[in-house]
């Protein structure tokens, strides 16, 4: 009965497939997967421009005289990490890479990489918190405006998911390989041990994504209603900026989902697949495959979303952010005067 239902599986992903492919072979499914790392290399470029425009803003001129700044700076560096990872993954997974390229990935770039995202989803999750207490319960000393916690919480959040997640995963990604032994998938540079540790810190990574994701929506729509309650209470009639606020809140919580929601939704089967699934060419497993590499894309581009929330977020940061276009502005006209005036008088 197995056996038949596998087969009838597999013919029902062969004909879904046929469809969009010609060829009709299940494999060819694998080529949308050779697609995946030049989409982050257009990635790359934008997300280098927004981060280190954020990195020189946020980091250099910005004061840490709040616990939110606080967090942004750390959140900054978060994104900044993983924009400057994208070209190694990225090539480490084109075809035709060098296995020490794909092995070096495997055993510390990627995992660096994944700490790191959800270092900055945990960051974004506790700068939902803060304004939550500042707004709500401003005389709360829960996590009032105390520097110096914010800046223990921000290093423990570091500590906690790189030595929880990434340096387990680096250690056990020991495993030797033949060098006739083509490497396809990291799980070849994991032992048993390596691949139930693997499991697990996808499960746990998994579950506090979904709080975290409570924890956004539920602050930002409180914020949301608080605020708007407010106006109501004065006596405002200020409609355009009860739009803005819901603008806001939108934004925020529409972009954290759409970026990182269907990631979460297909990681956790496709591990289990790709942990103990015997044929890594079977139609579903590289279906899964493709989608998980995609939603993982999906995912990154987040860091391109959050420069542009920090404008929302951040009254500071757009005041010195505007001043900059400003000044940009003038000596560009200066520049073109001069230009003018020097060719006029030749």
């Amino acid at each position: 009965c197995e056996s038949k239902l596998n087969t009838l599986n597999e013919n029902l992903c062969f004909n879904i497939l046929k469809m969009f492919l010609k060829s009709g072979r299940c494999d060819d499914f694998s080529v949308l997967y050779l697609i995946v790392p030049y989409l982050y290399f257009l990635l790359f470029p934008i997300a280098l421009l927004l981060n280190g425009a954020a990195v020189s803003w946020v980091l250099l001129h910005l004061k840490s005289t709040s616990t939110f700044v606080v967090y942004l700076k750390n959140l900054v560096v978060a994104d900044f990490i993983m924009t400057l990872i994208i070209p190694i993954k990225a090539a480490s997974e084109m075809q035709g890479a060098s296995k020490q390229l794909f092995s070096l990935s495997c055993r510390y770039f990627s995992t660096i990489f994944y700490s790191t995202e959800y270092t900055s989803i945990t960051l974004l999750g506790i700068i939902g918190l803060d304004r939550f207490f500042k707004i709500m319960i401003p005389q709360t000393k829960l996590c009032g405006p105390n520097l110096i916690f914010s800046k223990l919480l921000s290093g423990s959040v570091w500590v906690i998911l790189f030595g929880g997640t990434a340096l387990p995963n680096i250690i056990l990604s020991n495993k030797s390989v033949s060098s006739n032994t083509e490497i396809t998938t990291c799980m070849k540079l994991k032992g048993q041990a390596g691949l139930e540790l693997h499991r697990m810190i996808v499960i746990y990574l998994n579950v506090l994504f979904w709080v975290i994701s409570v924890v956004v929506a539920v602050c930002y729509i409180c914020i949301a209603n608080k605020v708007i309650h407010s106006f109501r209470n004065s006596g405002s009639k200020n409609n355009q900026g009860k739009q803005k606020i819901k603008l806001r809140v939108f934004l925020v919580v529409i972009v954290f989902f759409v970026s990182f929601t269907p990631y979460h939704i297909i990681r956790v089967p496709y591990t289990f697949q790709q942990v103990s699934y015997s044929s890594k060419t079977s139609c579903s497993y590289v279906m899964s495959k493709f989608a998980k590499e995609f939603s993982l894309w999906l995912a990154t581009t987040n860091i391109c979303m959050d420069p542009l929330l920090y404008v929302f977020l951040c009254r500071e940061f757009k005041e010195k952010l505007v001043s900059m276009m400003q000044n940009l502005s003038i000596s560009f006209k200066v520049s073109s005067a001069s230009n003018a005036e020097a060719a006029a008088t030749e």
